[in-house]
């Protein structure tokens, strides 16, 4: 964990005094876009933020909070809720989604793992079927990561392997998916050679097949369904190469678009369809697109269409799609071991800490905060608060939340006097964002920015300091634009609405009564992020970060 001179005891920062509150809130899915009528930030009523970023330009700045800043592959991978927090509480940047699997590859330690002992229990009589989007495009996932996989689960006891396609043609070239299928088909065909019973099984087009997301089009994951699962589909095949191939010539469909099909022997059946005691792996690493699979294949109690038959599989994903829902619940390879958090330094160094969201939320500001660790380091100094989240409504049809609750919590725990840190997380502006619905994501700005108030009012009478910052962008920019940036219109002129995350930079805003006159913002750090707030947090308390940490987002100048 650490070398012979690991202490636990942090360094006292050598201008900055001990002792005073600090107010840490994490405005979910804020970013920073341009002003347009599709910024719901912009357009709602927000002048706390409003302040903070006109009222003392140098005491607010952009960072990263997606791409490389967060451990993810490549600058095309937004951000989201679980690698966000995991920066903002480690100080560090750990390899997250396709480099963590790169790793667990290269490693072979994906094969030690509780997921692949899982589904390795149906190798001796069941199949094992891998369902993805087989693409080098490195965006939801990677061919020679599912080459190494079909390689690793056959020499440690696959016997008969069912590959299910998804054609790209999105983040690559269309056309491109012809030669991913003939590269998969000769990998295919050196298994067979070695007795092993291995034969790609369906496919269809990402967009139109699968490969949903956001509850969007539950037609789409049917269609997979249908012929992953159910080994049915309107075209049928005896050879993938040749699927591909004549749909796109006789459909005019692109790879993205291509209509479901399954490969039949040669009496016209199915030659995978998914069974009782077979496995199941998904093999994106990216969870958005993953996600709607994952609950039809996990869930038993479903209601999204008819699933008409429910093997019972022991089904994992490539990675937890999603940790809040805690899905899947088998996955190959796990989040990282994050070691030495900011929270559990400040803990050991005696400051009491307060954390609070409401449940979609919680686990950020304290699982994820904490290095993918329950629990307290030390609950005598530590208080965890969970507001539950409505239930049984889409969150746009209350878009305030419990912003109101989360702040009021927040409001009485620095007013106690009985903490020296208070953290939240208001997920208004995400969760709502998520729904699509701009006017009640607008709402969702407005009550998070007067959480933030009651915040930082508490934080001005008790002389203490705040830092807002937020783990990714998501509500402002709710349409999907051209590559000029103009929105993108769908066949009847509406237009077509950005329901994701997104690549934008997010502010921190720092200030209070006692943060010291003489702090602002470093203009040395070439490419800030989230991982970067650490040791600015650590700052306030009084310490200097671990020699390890991305440095801090300040310097203290003498006026």
């Amino acid at each position: 964990m650490a070398s012979s001179g690991f202490s636990w005891t942090l360094p006292d920062h050598p201008k900055l005094p001990k002792g005073k509150t600090v107010a840490l809130v994490v405005l979910d899915g804020w970013g920073e876009a341009n002003a347009d009528k599709y910024n719901c930030i912009h357009v709602a009523q927000t002048p706390v933020m409003d302040s903070l970023k006109n009222g003392a330009p140098e005491r607010w700045r952009l960072v990263k909070a997606h791409g490389t800043a967060v451990g993810l592959p490549s600058e095309d991978d937004m951000g989201n809720s679980e690698v966000g927090h995991n920066a903002l509480g480690a100080g560090r940047i750990f390899a997250q989604g396709a480099k963590l699997v790169d790793l667990a590859l290269a490693s072979g330690k994906i094969y030690d793992g509780e997921g692949f002992n899982y589904i390795k229990e149906c190798f001796d009589k069941g199949t094992l079927h891998l369902i993805g989007l087989l693409s080098d495009g490195g965006v939801h996932s990677r061919l020679d990561q599912v080459q190494l996989l079909l390689k690793g689960a056959s020499e440690r006891g696959a016997k008969r392997i069912r590959v299910h396609i998804l054609t790209d043609g999105r983040d690559v070239l269309d056309g491109s998916s012809v030669g991913f299928v003939e590269t998969l088909e000769s990998d295919l065909s050196q298994l067979r050679d070695k007795g092993i019973d291995a034969q790609i099984a369906s496919g269809g087009g990402r967009m139109y097949v699968t490969m949903d997301r956001y509850e969007n089009d539950w037609d789409v994951v049917k269609r997979g369904w249908d012929a992953q699962v159910l080994g049915e589909a309107p075209y049928k095949f005896q050879n993938a190469v040749e699927a591909v191939k004549t749909l796109r010539a006789e459909t005019k469909a692109s790879d993205q678009y291509l209509p479901p099909f399954v490969i039949v022997d040669e009496s016209g059946k199915s030659v995978g369809p998914v069974v009782d005691g077979d496995a199941v792996v998904t093999f994106n690493f990216r969870a958005d697109r993953m996600v709607m699979l994952a609950k039809a294949l996990e869930y038993a109690d479903f209601d999204k269409f008819d699933r008409v038959r429910v093997p019972k599989i022991r089904y994992a994903g490539m990675l937890q799609y999603d940790g809040e829902l805690k899905l899947p619940s088998h996955y190959l390879v796990s989040p990282p071991e994050i070691e030495r958090t900011s929270g559990e330094y400040l803990v050991k160094n005696g400051v009491r800490t307060f954390a609070c969201s409401e449940t979609v939320k919680f686990g950020h500001v304290t699982f994820f905060w904490n290095g993918n660790r329950s629990g307290y380091f030390d609950e005598t100094k530590e208080e965890y608060v969970e507001i539950p989240s409505d239930i049984g409504i889409t969150f746009n049809v209350k878009p305030n939340m419990k912003a109101l609750e989360i702040a009021e919590k927040a409001r009485d725990a620095i007013l106690s006097g009985k903490f020296d840190q208070v953290r939240v997380n208001l997920p208004n502006g995400d969760m709502v964002g998520h729904t699509g619905d701009i006017e009640a994501t607008v709402v969702a700005c407005k009550a998070a920015d007067e959480a933030v108030k009651i915040i930082l009012d508490a934080i001005e009478q008790v002389g203490g300091i705040y830092l807002v910052t937020a783990d990714h962008g998501n509500a402002e920019d709710m349409v999907k634009r051209n590559k000029s940036g103009q929105p993108l219109l769908d066949k009847n002129g509406g237009i077509q609405i950005l329901t994701s995350h997104t690549l934008q930079p997010v502010p921190v805003a720092i200030g209070g009564p006692g943060l010291h006159p003489g702090v602002k913002f470093r203009s040395d750090i070439q490419t800030p992020g989230l991982a970067n707030v650490a040791a600015t947090v650590m700052n306030f308390h009084g310490f200097e970060a671990p020699a390890d940490y991305e440095p801090t987002l300040i310097e203290v100048v003498d006026n």
